[in-house]
């Protein structure tokens, strides 16, 4: 936080990011902080002094609270009865330093200043023998970028990883608020600004949840019915940047299932227009001029895949209706090899249904085809910002959902190594130019989704939970269902309302 010296407004102060040169936004904190718009401040962080200050046509800072801590809200709520969650004879894992092994998984844990989180060597058990899927897997970067074409936002797009160092900003985290259960925690080990050690306590929490039904089925015919609960292993980390958290869970599943699910909460960036107007490019907050600017949170996850070894190929595949269709009933689908990085450069689409399969040509299944895991493209959101927009020159990661790489270890980060001061130069859409051969090779799949946030009234004073992710799923990569060896939590009975009872989700 840097204070302004005289003649800026008395009593507020602006925030500002890790860059050379930088706008910051101000705002006034009287006990809340207000937005003062179209004030804007160029500030030189290698000299440490204000550049230039731009005063656009003034605005009244709006000053309608909205706080959302206990003593401005009033009692809580006294309906709502304790949910115990525990685990009497502990947690079902086992964890050997950072090595953990939970159900058929295994996989190491680890941590980086930019990344957060990063799981590395996941495998799964299949009867006797360790199956490889993934070699490591991480955030790599996160852009937000605004489609609010005033002065003070028209610029912001904060690259809150490979410029903020999202893993330094890593919450130490508490049992009973940001986990529950019985909770394995673990250091995160990184480095401050200047280069040394840094020791953030508890920056991961991993735990079992329960998750539903995971199979059931009444034979009517034979009067037996089975069902088995699934449930999954979390391992987490969350992030406090500036106004937003960002809480990263990755979610492993008894059925070789992999999810990454990003929670975003935390305070909205607040802008301010005349009070009783309504912007186009924004949600009002409330009548005193306050409101949401439309933005977009960007994501996008490196995995290192290694399914059943390091060779793999990647299949797009597609619903289509064949041209041979007399029934007008039919449908299929289609896969199509990505040959080269060029060709692998995809949107999703799901008009057509479309996934991808991450596939090893060299080892089959039962039915003579190759093993493979299944990208399902949930979230699937693209940059908003026009092509010449100087955001997309920057991440133009963002502005397709799949990327697929040959293995390079020098190529680590979409948006390429040092985005707070690229201009374009670096990253996946570089790299793909050499459109080098993805068949049967170490590949590294990179997937951008996110959340396209259209505020809404709802989202103020603090942002209720928004979810977004995606799944990988197995597909073929086993001969059947690997979880009919689950124990059953009650008898098979022939009464069916008693088992439907006992298992509702």
């Amino acid at each position: 936080m840097v204070k302004l010296a005289k003649p800026a407004t008395a009593g507020c102060v602006g925030g500002v990011s890790a860059r050379i040169s930088r706008r910051f936004s101000t705002f006034c904190r009287p006990r809340e902080a207000y937005p003062i718009e179209n004030f804007i401040v160029i500030y030189d962080l290698s000299s440490g002094t204000v550049a230039r200050i731009e005063d656009n046509e003034a605005i009244p800072v709006p000053k309608a609270a909205g706080n959302y801590l206990p003593k401005y809200v009033g009692p809580a709520r006294t309906d709502l009865k304790p949910i115990s969650i525990t685990q009497p004879e502990g947690a079902s894992f086992k964890v050997t330093g950072n090595h953990v092994r939970w159900a058929d998984w295994s996989f190491r844990v680890g941590f980086t200043p930019r990344e957060g989180l990063v799981l590395h060597q996941l495998r799964f058990r299949d009867k006797d023998t360790e199956r490889p899927v993934i070699n490591r897997a991480s955030l790599a970067e996160m852009v937000v970028p605004y489609g609010d074409p005033a002065p003070v936002r028209a610029k912001k797009n904060a690259f809150d990883s490979g410029e903020y160092n999202i893993g330094n900003m890593a919450n130490s985290l508490t049992v009973g608020c940001d986990c529950t259960g019985e909770i394995k925690y673990f250091d995160g080990i990184t480095t401050d600004s200047h280069g040394n050690p840094l020791t953030i306590e508890n920056a991961i929490c991993m735990h079992e949840e329960d998750d539903s039904i995971l199979w059931k089925h009444f034979d009517f015919r034979e009067g037996t019915a089975e069902t088995r609960r699934s449930r999954k292993l979390v391992i987490a980390f969350i992030a406090t940047v500036a106004n937003y958290e960002y809480a990263f869970y990755w979610h492993l599943f008894l059925d070789g299932s992999i999810e990454f699910l990003v929670k975003a909460t935390g305070i909205l960036s607040t802008a301010a227009q005349h009070p009783n107007e309504k912007t186009p490019y924004g949600q009002a907050l409330n009548n005193d001029g306050l409101y949401g600017p439309i933005h977009q949170h960007i994501f996008n996850v490196r995995m290192d895949f290694e399914v059943d070894g390091p060779l793999n190929a990647v299949y797009e595949v597609d619903t289509e209706i064949p041209a041979d269709n007399p029934t007008y009933t039919a449908f299929r689908a289609v896969d199509r090899l990505l040959e080269t990085e060029q060709a692998a450069i995809r949107k999703a689409d799901s008009s057509k249904h479309r996934f991808w399969k991450i596939a090893n040509r060299g080892s089959k299944n039962l039915v003579n085809e190759p093993v493979a895991y299944r990208l399902i493209p949930t979230n699937a959101i693209t940059l908003a910002a026009d092509d010449k927009a100087h955001v997309s020159q920057r991440a133009q990661f963002a502005r397709n959902n799949l990327w697929v790489t040959a293995y390079d270890r020098a190529e680590r980060f979409p948006a390429g190594e040092f985005p707070n001061q690229s201009t374009g130069s670096d990253g996946l859409h570089v790299w793909t130019q050499a459109d080098r051969n993805i068949v049967d090779q170490d590949l590294v799949v990179w997937y951008t989704f996110g959340m396209h946030h259209v505020v809404r009234l709802e989202d103020w004073p603090v942002m209720p939970r928004q979810n977004i992710g995606f799944m990988l799923e197995p597909h073929g990569f086993f001969d059947q269902n690997p979880t009919l060896n689950l124990p059953a939590t009650i008898e098979a009975t022939t009464d069916p309302g008693q088992c439907c009872n006992g298992h509702q989700s």
